[in-house]
């Protein structure tokens, strides 16, 4: 089987699986998904799985600060929200991006999808950007959710590699 069909075939059969299992847990599947994409746009390896995972929560964690900031911090009331929160997440995106100087937090772009994903999840679920959720130890908590939905994603991105790899290796050979 070509290599192309072998990994779709495999990344189709692990998507339907992955959806409908996020679905009856009630994870984001779209942090998932963009962990799998993270993971072969870094390499589609073993060291990609490594910095996919290191970096979505490194990003997330940063998302989750900034948010945590924002809201804890009483500069709001007296630059606005939105100057505060863009003096935030300027601040914190700035460590993301300085923060790279260290090997294992090298890939920018995992570190930047594991933020967005955790902003995403915070700005469009109902009541996920208040303090109670954020601080709670509980799957409302974005620092929580994502990065475990991000985590299974690059797992699953490994897992149809090594599966497509394997349907490819085992189709004979035409004669």
């Amino acid at each position: 089987m070509p290599q192309l069909v072998a990994l779709s075939v495999s990344i189709a059969v692990l998507g339907a699986l992955g959806t409908f299992a996020f679905l009856h847990l009630g994870l984001p599947i779209w942090a998932a998904f963009l962990a799998w994409a993270c993971f072969f746009h870094s390499g589609g390896d073993a060291a990609a799985l490594k910095s996919t995972i290191v970096c979505n929560i490194f990003g997330a964690l940063a998302a989750w600060v900034a948010a945590v900031v924002i809201l804890a911090v009483p500069l709001a009331a007296t630059l606005t929200l939105p100057v505060w929160a863009a003096v935030v997440v300027g601040a914190t995106v700035l460590v993301v991006c300085l923060a790279a100087h260290s090997k294992v937090l090298s890939n920018i772009p995992a570190s930047f999808y594991g933020y967005a994903a955790t902003a995403a999840f915070f700005l469009q679920t109902n009541g996920a950007l208040a303090l109670p959720k954020l601080t709670s130890g509980s799957l409302a908590n974005a620092v929580i959710v994502v990065p475990l939905s991000m985590v299974i994603g690059a797992v699953l991105g490994f897992v149809s590699g090594k599966l497509g790899a394997a349907m490819t290796a085992s189709t004979p050979a035409a004669a």
